[in-house]
């Protein structure tokens, strides 16, 4: 099985070539820069030598002496052992040496070329001569009329220049090295930390792994966000974009940006954890859960999971509906038999006339309401709701009037029959626990009609009514007691904003709500 080298690993690797590479280079440029100048440093050393001593006085005269070896030879040696080069050679213009450091080989053909010098040039060379490879450089010596005498010739060997350049570059070498060590070592360390950062995970498993990631993350119906202690978005996926609402991606924005309700962006920030709080968008029913993510004791942010409750809390409502007309209708059940027993009763004890006249009188109000709503509300849906409600409120001891300007005989308002239950559904009921908490004859009064404008639909109650400072559509606003309220009222106010309508609360005795909802284009 083939070994995968961790992302770490990879990495520590890839500096130590890549350092060996820079060194090397820099080593290689450094040795030629070096040998450079070093080579030019020689020739210049040995030009400046030679042309000293082809000027010198006693150089001049000596070559046009009987024995100019007797005089050159000392000064020759002597000049050597002052400037430090390897050799210095004076000859005839013919090339026969008067001096050498070898005397034996004074009186030989000096070893090299001196042609250029013989015809008054200065000439630099590297040539092999009887004391191995030099760079030497010969200098032609003139005397009286501008003649040629003699020829000065002064070298350094190749092996001493070479020497040389060693000196230089062993503390190049060691400047190197330690830089090596040196970037090893951070090398090493950044390896180590990305090992413990990566877990050791091969760059095709972190790919992998991120890929996983990205499906996973935007495959999920859910919403999920990562929300920053800094309050900036740092991950939300697709069903959190549209559970918000979001056009753009989110990530990187401040929270405060995004236009969400207070309570729903405070809980996205919030120290504590949450599991399935109930909140509202203009749009939207969510399960907000959120959990703090902390490292070291300090919180670092809050991951933020978002369900959508929307089409359950439809569902809910509509089973409430459902459950209210069961619960009317087991009640005008209730309230049938007690009237058939009496009817019984009397023609049982022989009073006819009277049983007729009771059971006709309860026939006519019962049928008075319903064909008062049935035939005032085209929509089905609504009519139900109202004649459901008005069961409840009898029971409950509740006088539930329908104001006889109820009209609604235009049906393509573009509005869902399910929003207009949750609309008028959660007012009357509202309407209903507020009459049966204020003093005197509870009553709850409902108007429902179309008109050019749109839907208007206002109930009023004989309750306490609501104080005047109070955002009774934010959600867990309400009067009652306990856990679970302040949820009707809330949907009530989303419902009208998601059709562009108004709410408005009144004061008249009680509360009275007044919902005007427009008519909606075409395609909505």
């Amino acid at each position: 099985m083939r070994t995968r080298w961790s992302l770490a690993r990879q990495l520590l690797v890839l500096q130590l070539a890549v350092l060996c590479v820079l060194a090397g280079a820099g080593i290689t440029f450094a040795y030629l820069d070096a040998s450079r100048a070093v080579n030019e440093n020689a020739r210049d050393q040995v030009r400046a030598i030679a042309t000293a001593v082809a000027d010198a006085p006693t150089v001049v005269s000596a070559a046009t002496a009987p024995n100019p070896s007797a005089t050159l030879q000392p000064y020759a040696v002597r000049v050597q052992a002052d400037t430090g080069v390897d050799f210095i050679t004076i000859m005839s213009p013919a090339g026969i040496r008067y001096t050498h450091p070898n005397p034996a080989l004074i009186g030989q053909h000096y070893i090299g070329n001196i042609a250029q010098a013989q015809h008054g040039q200065t000439y630099t060379e590297t040539y092999t001569g009887s004391l191995g490879p030099s760079v030497r450089t010969i200098v032609p010596v003139f005397g009286p009329g501008h003649r040629v005498v003699a020829l000065v010739a002064v070298g350094i060997i190749v092996a001493a220049i070479s020497a040389e350049l060693r000196e230089r570059l062993w503390p190049l070498f060691g400047v190197s090295g330690g830089v090596l060590v040196v970037g090893a070592l951070g090398g090493w360390l950044i390896s180590a930390r990305l090992r413990r950062q990566t877990r050791g995970i091969a760059p095709d498993e972190l790919s992998n792994l991120f890929e996983y990631h990205e499906a996973v993350l935007h495959s999920v119906r859910e919403g999920v966000l990562l929300v920053g202690r800094d309050g900036r978005i740092g991950l939300c996926n697709d069903g959190a974009r549209a559970l918000l609402g979001l056009d753009a991606d989110p990530v990187g924005r401040e929270l405060a940006s995004l236009g969400l309700p207070a309570e729903l962006a405070q809980a996205f920030t919030s120290a504590e954890n949450r599991a399935e709080e109930l909140h509202l968008t203009d749009a939207r029913v969510l399960l907000v859960s959120t959990t703090a993510v902390r490292s070291g004791g300090r919180a670092q942010g809050t991951v933020v999971v978002l369900r959508d409750h929307t089409e359950l809390q439809t569902l809910t409502g509509e089973l409430t509906t459902a459950r209210g007309l069961a619960e009317a209708l087991r009640s005008q059940a209730h309230e049938a038999a007690n009237r058939l027993h009496t009817v019984v009763s009397l023609v049982e004890i022989g009073k006819p006339e009277q049983a007729v006249e009771f059971a006709t009188a309860e026939l006519a109000l019962a049928q008075e309401l319903t064909d008062r709503v049935v035939g005032a509300v085209a929509e089905p849906v609504l009519a139900a709701l109202l004649l459901g409600k008005a069961a409840e409120a009898s029971e409950r001891g509740v006088e539930l009037t329908v104001t006889p300007d109820t009209v609604i005989d235009d049906v393509s308002l573009g509005i869902e029959a399910r929003d207009l239950v949750t609309i008028l559904g959660n007012l009357i009921d509202n309407g209903l626990d507020a009459a049966v908490r204020g003093g005197g004859k509870p009553a709850v009064v409902v108007t429902a009609r179309t008109g050019d404008d749109g839907l208007l639909l206002r109930v009023a109650d004989s309750g306490p009514g609501v104080p005047e400072d109070a955002d009774v559509f934010r959600r867990g606003w309400s009067t009652k007691a306990g856990d679970g309220h302040g949820l009707g009222l809330a949907l009530v106010g989303q419902a009208v904003r998601r059709y562009g309508g108004t709410v408005d609360v009144g004061r008249d005795g009680g509360a009275v709500f007044t919902v005007r909802l427009p008519r909606q284009e075409a395609d909505r």
